[in-house]
């Protein structure tokens, strides 16, 4: 283009990205994904870009081939999500079964066209286009999030949830803490809980656990910090002023004045997460207080001093990591519930992840699918990498360098009796301990305690990508193992990107099977192991300017370390294998529903409805009559439709026990010593005296069947070489007086 003096391509102005979870990806309701159907296929990702002017949806299988899926112009989108296929059973159906899959959407004009901007939800069918649902509010929505029990709507400060097979309202939640931004509303929503920031911290409601304490805070952030005391010290000034006045400024905008209303009303709490269980919460009005019982509430806990500014569950649904809106640290919590009430379940703090000292704005939190690795990204453009176990402990070689999860001790560990340290600590913590030695697990307070690891920050630039690892800090909670990873590397340059929004940048980030093999090798065919080869998942990352690019993880043992054990820390080598261009251009046309039956949005939805219809016993659209349970497991285990269940079930638990991995005497607690002769070196023969049996008929019989020369006891240093012999108790001399007296063994004994 430099070259014959064209102008560069024009690209449409990308607002924020995201990766979706839908029927189109969905691992444990597609069959296309079981394992008796599968035939090394992986679930594409799914990406969702919001431009400035409409959206777009883009597929990516594995075998890398990009796909677009939807595309429309009808002005800005502030949420958009793919409903996933609902949950049915006899007693619940859904309504819209023959319009899904559908596309929820809230953008600047509804679809009554009267309602104020971003004030409405509307759902639309991408198999007949049409729209099938509205849902007004009066207030602007934040966000929207979705699963297969029910869609939540964010606003400020509140939260609505309605039924994902009728579209009623279900419960709404009306205290909620303010965020300053990204998320205006920070939740997090899993496969059945949801997670949001509560305004209050109710002590009859208080989980055990949570995060405690003042965190220690650095030298360098105690320097960065010392720049603003001008200026908090003003505004300190101005605050006791009003206080002591109880009048604001005559300047006071809508906001202020609304918030200094609510603190005079009553002060509100930053940092306090509450979790409720969306099927078992009461219909109407979500409360937690000190006059409402814990019906629904799974937990509520402390997680941090200042206003939470991003949430996220990890797929299986036990753990949530939260950070704050300074952005230093994010806290690895582990759920464990109880059936009676929420003050008795047990919040653990795993880990503090410390990105860094400046402040940053968390937008964007994924698991791996295993969970071993967490990926963190902020505003500007970074994406920060940990190594975490599902269990806590620390990341090394045996934990990360697996293909597969780990247990918390290996066998090794289990076999030498080092698990009466955690026998120990249950029988002191009253059988709900944390899994980390040391960690309390009480809301009275868990002191972090500094570690140093590593993590990744991949930094985005326009149109170039490149990778800087540092070597930083970073905090694990209490009790956790210390542990000294740098990952020593010249820092790239980092080259300022032209800024999207206000000098920030929309980022998303997460975990897959690797697609760079079909960059590299168009023509070959993919290989049913292909995506097992490494150890740790590719990491998908997408900018504002479009372009979605592949890492490769490749986690090593410590270069440094001079020796390799399983307990050695790790180090990261990463390097980008393939990249995409999903920008839109003015000129792209635009692609819209109605769709074909073949389309792969539809064929998804198609999939997971079946599979649903024959979990629940029902009728699947177009079948002759009802399945039983029997029939629907022959149906999805179409491979073993012709054998009869006694051929599978006679072996079933044929195995019942293995030998151990290893003899007790293998144990470090077990020592072995080498016996020095003081002469020559001879060797113990048949004739020797001490070798020989003596029987009632006092007749030696030998018991070797080699002749050697005879062996002197007195020549042998049978004591080891820096023990002292101890007198044991009833013994009739000290065992130093017996020294060099050989024992007759009796034949009988």
């Amino acid at each position: 283009q430099a070259y014959s003096g064209t102008p560069p391509e024009e690209k449409e102005k990308i607002v924020w990205v995201r990766f979706e979870n839908a029927d189109l990806n969905d691992t444990s309701r597609n069959m296309e994904f079981h394992e008796i159907h599968s035939t090394g296929n992986e679930p594409p990702l799914l990406l969702v870009i919001g431009y400035s002017d409409g959206m777009q949806v883009w597929s990516i299988p594995i075998s890398g081939e990009a796909q677009e899926l939807f595309s429309v112009r009808h002005g800005p989108v502030r949420a958009a999500r793919i409903l996933p296929a609902p949950q049915i059973s006899a007693q619940k159906c859904d309504n819209f079964a023959e319009k899904r899959p559908l596309l929820g959407v809230c953008k600047s004009i509804g679809s009554s066209g009267t309602s104020p901007p971003y004030c409405c939800v509307d759902l639309y069918s991408l198999r007949t286009g049409e729209m099938v649902k509205s849902i007004q509010f009066k207030t602007p929505i934040y966000d929207l999030h979705c699963n297969k029990r029910i869609l939540v709507v964010v606003l400020q400060e509140k939260i609505a949830a309605f039924d994902s097979c009728t579209f009623t309202k279900k419960f709404f939640v009306t205290s909620c803490y303010p965020c300053p931004g990204p998320n205006m509303n920070p939740i997090a929503l899993g496969s059945r809980w949801l997670a949001y920031a509560e305004n209050k911290l109710i002590r009859c409601h208080q989980s055990r656990g949570g995060a405690c304490g003042d965190n220690i805070q650095s030298y360098t952030a105690t320097v960065i910090s010392a720049a603003k005391t001008i200026k908090t010290g003003l505004t300190m000034v101005g605050k006791v002023v009003t206080q002591l006045t109880g009048t604001l400024p005559s300047g006071a905008t809508e906001e202020e004045i609304l918030a200094h209303s609510n603190l005079r009303r009553s002060p509100l709490v930053p940092g306090i997460v509450t979790i409720i269980d969306t099927e078992t919460v009461a219909e109407g009005q979500v409360l937690v207080s000190e006059d409402s019982d814990s019906d629904g509430i799974v937990a509520h806990f402390p997680a941090h001093e200042k206003p939470i500014c991003c949430m996220a569950f990890n797929p299986s649904g036990m753990l949530l990591v939260t950070t704050d809106t300074l952005g230093h640290d994010f806290h690895v919590f582990q759920i464990l519930t109880h059936p009676c009430s929420s003050s008795q379940s047990a919040v653990h703090h795993l880990y503090t992840l410390h990105r860094g000292e400046t402040e940053a704005k968390v937008q964007d939190i994924s698991f791996s699918h295993d969970c071993r690795w967490v990926v963190v990204s902020t505003l500007r453009g970074t994406s920060h990498v940990f190594p975490i176990n599902p269990y806590g402990g620390q990341p090394c070689v045996r934990t990360h360098m697996s293909p597969r999860v780990v247990n918390r001790m290996s066998r090794f560990q289990k076999s030498a009796g080092l698990e009466e340290i955690e026998q120990e600590l249950t029988s002191k913590q009253g059988g709900r301990c944390s899994p980390v030695p040391g960690l309390s697990s009480s809301p009275s307070g868990s002191p972090l305690h500094g570690k140093s690891a590593f993590f990744l920050s991949f930094h985005r630039e326009d149109n170039t990508d490149f990778i800087k690892r540092e070597a930083v800090p970073y905090l694990f909670g209490a009790g956790c193992f210390s542990i000294k990873a740098p990952c020593k590397s010249k820092p790239a340059p980092q080259i300022s990107p032209s800024k999207s929004v206000g000098g920030e940048f929309c980022v998303a980030a997460v975990f897959g099977a690797s697609r760079s093999w079909f960059a590299n090798n168009s023509g070959l065919k993919r290989e049913k192991d292909q995506s097992k080869q490494f150890v740790v998942e590719s990491l998908y990352i997408i900018s504002c300017y479009g372009s979605l690019v592949e890492h490769v993880l490749e986690p090593r043992p410590l270069s440094t370390a001079p020796k390799i054990s399983d307990d050695t820390p790790l180090e990261m080598v990463t390097c980008p294998r393939a990249s995409w261009t999903l920008v839109r251009t003015p000129q792209w046309n635009e692609l819209q529903p109605p769709f074909n039956a073949n389309h792969p949005l539809l064929l998804a939805a198609d999939a997971v409805q079946y599979y649903q219809y024959l979990l629940a016993g029902l009728v699947p659209p177009g079948s002759p009559g009802p399945i039983t349970r029997h029939e629907s497991y022959d149906s999805l285990a179409s491979d073993h439709s012709g054998q009869e269940d006694e051929e599978w079930l006679s072996q079933v638990e044929i195995v019942t026990h293995t030998g151990p991995h290893r003899r007790l005497w293998m144990g470090p607690q077990f020592q072995f010593k080498t016996i020095h002769p003081s002469g020559q070196t001879t060797v113990i023969s048949s004739s020797s005296s001490v070798l020989q049996s003596h029987g009632p008929s006092d007749t030696p019989q030998p018991l070797l069947d080699f002749d050697t020369d005879d062996l002197d006891l007195n020549s042998l240093r049978i004591q080891p070489v820096r023990s002292e012999p101890v007198s044991m108790p009833g013994s009739p001399r000290p065992a130093a007086d017996r020294r060099g007296v050989s024992t007759v063994i009796d034949a009988s004994s």
